[in-house]
């Protein structure tokens, strides 16, 4: 979309107002799918820096996730975590990932998540 929706953007503002990590959306984005939970960026960052400060090889990489300006201008991007990637009946990776979409390149979206199984 050239035009970010205007509903998934007040929907993004809610999110980062309450600081919620509750609300389960799915995206389609260049051709993939999306799903899983949205997180204010703030938590987001700070769950982003904590993984790659643990990491041996990335973790000089964790101070950038540090800084979050507060904006006053409506969010331009969902910030994803426990989700994952659809690919036919899996998801990637299994146990859910962080994930920052922006909202102007969002062609399609759904309240709630997907789920799957095998059985």
């Amino acid at each position: 979309m050239s035009k970010p929706d205007a509903l998934l953007v007040d929907v993004a503002a809610l999110v980062e107002s309450g600081q919620s990590t509750q609300m389960s959306l799915t995206v389609v984005t260049g051709g993939a799918v999306i799903t899983g939970r949205l997180a204010p960026e703030a938590v987001w960052r700070l769950r982003v820096s904590e993984v790659l400060t643990d990491s041996d090889a990335l973790g000089e990489f964790s101070a950038v996730f540090h800084t979050h300006a507060k904006r006053d201008e409506p969010p331009t991007h969902l910030h994803f975590h426990v989700a994952r990637i659809l690919q036919g009946t899996v998801g990637i990776p299994e146990t859910g990932g962080m994930y920052r979409v922006a909202i102007k390149d969002i062609s399609a979206w759904t309240v709630g998540d997907f789920s799957y199984s095998d059985h």
